[in-house]
């Protein structure tokens, strides 16, 4: 057969659909770079950049007015032999490992909201979720009044037991543990509400099948619901640490900033790695130093985040 000059034979069914076949994944594709793109461009932008120009800023040191000169692993090295960075460091490990003990007061109290019969649960819910939405910075203002040594309410309440309390927030044998429980009051709201989807989500047949089998509700905590909700409460431990050690407004609201934190007795230990942060950018304006001193708490994030998904093989059950 023979085609006029100019003229294309007409292409087969099959060749027609085999090009439908393989466009139609690649136009998918397309689609959802298209819906993403503007996500990817806002984490690009707002996250991705500033950590790499943290990271090359941690590499410089800067001016008083302005400006910055390549310094290499200067800052690093003092970072090392800084004790004020240590202590910082140790002050937000121990306000991050103190705070997980909301972790399994939030499973009890879900625990106790999830039975059946349960009235007013909304209204738990509610009264729980307040401090989870409210300003970090009312919370610590709410506190500072309450831990107040001469006239708060804390104390006022103890003593009418007879017992004279201490300026919790500026007595050093206190001021951790205050601060730890203001923390664990803000979070518990936000770990109850994910705990109790999770204790919703469990199957009603698994609690029936062990009270037919004689195991009480205690025995049916330990053995069904525990172990159901591991995945929750290994998510719930992921978030709490990471927002531990980036722990800032609750200690710079309660303990102030500059020369007057610094008068507090208690300071030393309160300071967190973000406030000694803030005082290196902002107040002696040494932000290369403060850059380096950011970029070690990234890498501590990370270091503990990699080991709680490493851990989590162990203890965490995935249906």
């Amino acid at each position: 057969m023979t085609t006029t000059a100019g003229t294309r034979p007409p292409r087969s069914s099959a060749g027609a659909a085999h090009a439908a076949k393989r466009r139609g994944p690649r136009t998918e594709a397309l689609w959802g770079y298209a819906f993403i793109a503007p996500t990817g461009l806002g984490l690009a932008v707002f996250y991705l950049w500033p950590v790499l120009q943290t990271a090359y800023f941690s590499f410089t040191e800067w001016g008083a007015f302005g400006g910055h000169t390549w310094v290499g692993l200067e800052n690093y090295t003092r970072l090392i032999a800084d004790p004020e960075v240590g202590r910082a460091m140790l002050n937000t490990l121990m306000y991050t490992a103190l705070g997980l003990i909301g972790i399994p007061v939030a499973i009890v109290f879900a625990a106790l909201m999830n039975r059946q019969g349960m009235r007013g649960v909304s209204v738990y819910r509610t009264a729980f979720f307040l401090p989870v939405v409210t300003m970090p910075v009312a919370v610590a203002m709410l506190w500072r009044w309450l831990y107040n040594g001469d006239y708060g309410l804390v104390n006022q309440v103890l003593s009418i037991a007879g017992i004279d309390g201490p300026n919790w927030i500026a007595d050093p044998a206190t001021a951790m543990y205050a601060l730890v429980v203001v923390g664990i009051w803000s979070s518990v709201g936000y770990n109850l509400i994910i705990f109790l989807a999770g204790m919703q989500g469990i199957p009603k047949e698994l609690y029936e099948a062990a009270s037919m089998d004689g195991a009480g509700r205690v025995r049916q905590f330990f053995r069904i619901t525990l172990p159901m909700l591991s995945p929750t409460a290994f998510f719930i431990s992921i978030v709490s640490v990471i927002g531990s050690l980036q722990l800032f407004d609750l200690v710079f609201v309660m303990t102030g900033s500059g020369q007057s934190a610094r008068a507090n007795p208690a300071y030393s230990r309160l300071q967190t790695v973000v406030q000694l942060f803030y005082e290196r950018a902002f107040v002696t304006n040494d932000r290369g130093y403060a850059a380096a001193i950011v970029i070690a708490l990234l890498v501590l994030i990370a270091a503990l985040t990699v080991a709680q998904f490493r851990l989590q093989r162990k203890w965490v059950h995935y249906v």
